[in-house]
């Protein structure tokens, strides 16, 4: 389990997929317990699409932590204080600095080679965020004098923009943090300069603070306010020490260590073709001391060898999650 990043073949995935499962079987409690609920025999666990897959709401309720190590290092959600929010608890950071390093140098490049500046005040503002700690470790990476944070100072980071502009720089931002940036330029008459090096990253987040759209429109807006065509995604989330990225078309496309299948909404235990809606299963090998095998409230569909995202189910106690969680 430790040579996940060694995956090459659908050969060496599957037997890795295995090994987890049967690891995690014996030294996840909750997992143990909840593979025992659903009256499954781990000896007859031999195929993928037999795993269990964990609802990720146990996240919010449940430590997931393999009962050999401890930590009290852990990521956290976002969400308000009144929610009860996810905690994912991260026994090896070594194993997550380099999942996230491997991602990145796999679809975008060498993190040594870029600027990076974060637009992530909602994160910003919070602890324990995964998405932070990413961000500082691809900055610390970097070593770049002019990496840095940008809260709600739009002039500032308009203003290195296009002092960049012919440098190599990578822009994270949460997608309404995004359009409120764009939203000042317009406002003041002010227009970024056309650049072939800027690189814009959304990560999501949108509910609640701006008027949902989709992924498509998105990315246009985008396109046209950050003068870029190179405005990709990342895709990930608290209970995950893996990424995934979209170049563009809202493809995603998975490391070697992760993959995604897409579950019927109504059965849990069924998966639907090519093509086809449903919701999102991920497998993450990083997460070799919680659980590899998580059940989101994600929509999407797989396209050949990348997948999409849809959105969210509505209404996320529709009777195949229910089933699980009870």
């Amino acid at each position: 389990m430790k040579n996940i990043f060694d995956i090459r073949t659908d050969m060496d995935f599957v037997a890795a997929c295995l090994e987890t499962f049967r690891f995690q079987y014996d030294n996840v409690e909750i997992y143990r317990k909840f593979v025992d609920y659903l009256k499954i025999n781990p000896e007859n666990v031999d195929e993928v699409a037999k795993i269990p897959f964990l609802p990720i709401e146990m996240f919010k309720n449940h430590q997931i932590l393999d009962k050999n190590v401890f930590t009290d290092l852990y990521f956290q959600s976002s969400g308000t204080t009144q929610m009860n929010l996810s905690k994912h608890f991260i026994a090896d950071t070594d194993l997550y600095e380099n999942s996230i390093y491997r991602s990145f140098e796999q679809f975008i490049g060498k993190p040594e080679d870029f600027i990076f500046l974060g637009l992530l005040p909602s994160y910003l503002e919070k602890q324990n965020s995964s998405l932070i700690y990413m961000v500082d470790f691809l900055m610390k990476k970097s070593d770049k004098p002019e990496n840095g944070y940008f809260l709600y100072n739009h002039e500032d980071l308009f203003k290195l923009l296009n002092e960049l502009k012919d440098k190599k720089v990578i822009l994270f931002g949460v997608s309404f943090a995004l359009l409120d940036f764009l939203d000042f330029c317009s406002s003041n008459s002010q227009t970024l300069k056309p650049s072939n090096s800027l690189t814009v990253i959304e990560t999501g987040g949108m509910k609640g603070r701006k008027e949902e759209m989709t992924k498509d429109e998105l990315l246009k807006i985008l396109q046209e306010g950050f003068k870029t065509d190179k405005i990709y995604s990342e895709y990930s989330m608290t209970e995950l020490l893996s990424q995934a990225y979209s170049l563009g078309e809202n493809l995603y496309q998975c490391p070697n260590w992760m993959r995604v299948l897409v579950r019927n909404v109504e059965d849990p235990f069924s998966y639907e073709k090519e093509g086809r809606t449903g919701a999102i299963n991920i497998i993450d090998l990083a997460n070799i001391h919680s659980c590899s095998f998580i059940a989101t409230q994600d929509l999407g569909k797989i396209m050949e060898d990348k997948f999409q995202v849809l959105g969210r189910i509505d209404h996320s106690d529709i009777r195949g999650c229910s089933l699980l969680v009870s």
